[in-house]
């Protein structure tokens, strides 16, 4: 996919400047894009091949992913890089949501065990 095409179908899913966004919608559409790049690729090799993993550790995965990045062409790596950030902002998000709403839908039997 172009980077024209990617911010159209952004712009479509989540109005402009974003203004649509949420946690569930940007759930939502980064899991539908996952689908979609899988599908892809299942439509170019019959096999799927499990790429070897060296990293043990969260850390170690991230640093493989940025040093791959940077291997990749710019408008593949801007689409990989805004996608991510957009994950992690609004996985930010929902977490803050959860903490300020969490006390409201708290029972008696819930504060007790606190």
């Amino acid at each position: 996919m172009r980077l024209e095409e990617f911010k159209q179908l952004v712009e479509a899913e989540f109005g402009p400047k974003l203004r649509n966004a949420t946690p569930a919608n940007v759930r939502e559409f980064l899991d539908r894009l996952q689908q979609e790049a899988w599908q892809e690729q299942r439509r170019h090799s019959d096999r799927y091949e499990m790429p070897v993993e060296n990293a043990r550790t969260y850390e170690e995965v991230m640093k493989e992913f940025f040093v791959d990045v940077l291997e990749l062409p710019p408008e593949k790596a801007v689409m990989l890089l805004w996608t991510l950030a957009l994950d992690l902002t609004f996985a930010a998000i929902e977490h803050q949501y959860a903490e300020v709403l969490d006390p409201l839908f708290r029972t008696g039997d819930n504060l007790d065990s606190e």
